[in-house]
This record gives structure tokens, C-alpha cells and sequence, in this order.
């Protein structure tokens, strides 16, 4: 394995993040987007989530190959121990433990911030095409994350209908 670093993100690796995350908005029905957002748009993202959450990025050799961050499960004060995870991968940067090295030290630094639970959203499918398999499920559930809800058919995305799950995993 490579020698990585993992740190947080600033506004300056907006660019290199907009290109990791542009490849799933174009090619994958991973991200239900279908546009890939400006980079002034992608920029005030991160520094909307960075208000109150870490976002990190997992640079090799000093190239940033991926990036993950927590955001707000949902505005109400009740919900304040609980956070969103999101991870890209570099589309050729998988298989080399960097998602699980990103997860580890997000998790790490929300417990130090009071977040209990965490929650995936994820794209899914019955059946699997070349724009979406279910590897991100396998991913989560390997770092103990457990399906909790599904929604059949929500998002349609190059002309196919996809489902969404969700995944919780209790961090403290």
C-alpha cells in the first residue's frame, strides 16, 4: 500500500474534489445528481459542512485521492448527536484502503465532537449495471454499518430507476 496522509479539507482542494466527484455525477448512478456542480457551488458546499463538521481528503504521494465528510442528518435540535457520512473514492484509487482509513478517522473525530449515530444514504439495486453496483452497501456493512430503510424506486437516473437505502452505524 502507498503512503497516505489524511487531513482536512480546504478551500483550495475544491478543484481536485469537484474532479473525483464529477466522475460519479457523469458515469454512475452513485450520486443522483445529474449535473456536475460549478465550483463556486462545490466550493461553498464544503465550507457550509465545515462550519460544523470535519470534511477530510486522503492524499497519496501528496495527491488527494479521495475525501469524506459528516453533515447535518437533519435540522432539528434533536437530532444534534447524529451526522450524515458521504465518501468518494478517486475512480482508480479503490481497493486500497482509503475509505476505510477516511472512515475510521471521520468516525474518530465525531465521537470528539458528541455524534452517536451515523447514517448513510445510498444508491442501490436489485440488479446491477454499469452504472451502479451495490458495493457501496458491501463497503458499509463491512465497516458495521446495518441497513435500516429502503426506498424502492425513488431515483431515476439515465433513463433507470434506482432505489435508496439508508445505513446506521452507533459510533458511541
Amino acid at each position: 500500500m502507498c503512503r497516505y496522509e489524511i487531513r482536512e479539507v480546504s478551500s483550495a482542494d475544491a478543484e481536485r474534489l469537484l474532479e473525483i466527484y464529477s466522475y460519479y455525477v457523469l458515469n454512475t448512478a452513485i450520486s443522483f445528481e445529474y449535473d456536475v456542480p460549478s465550483l463556486e457551488e462545490f466550493t461553498g458546499r464544503i465550507e457550509r459542512i465545515k462550519k460544523n463538521f470535519p470534511y477530510l481528503c486522503i492524499l497519496e504521494d501528496g495527491k488527494i485521492v479521495g475525501y469524506a465528510y459528516a453533515s447535518a442528518f437533519h435540522e432539528r435540535a434533536a437530532y444534534k448527536h447524529c451526522a450524515e457520512l458521504s465518501i468518494y473514492l478517486d475512480k482508480n484509487s479503490h481497493g486500497n484502503g482509503y475509505g476505510r482509513a477516511l472512515y475510521e478517522e471521520l468516525e474518530n473525530r465525531l465521537k470528539k465532537i458528541g455524534i452517536l449515530n451515523a447514517y448513510a444514504c445510498i444508491a442501490s439495486t436489485k440488479k446491477e449495471d454499469e452504472y451502479l453496483t451495490n458495493n457501496s452497501e458491501h463497503f458499509h456493512s463491512h465497516l458495521g454499518f446495518r441497513k435500516c430503510g429502503e426506498f424502492t424506486r425513488c431515483g431515476l437516473k439515465f433513463d433507470r430507476w434506482y432505489d435508496m437505502i439508508w445505513m446506521e452505524k452507533f459510533l458511541g
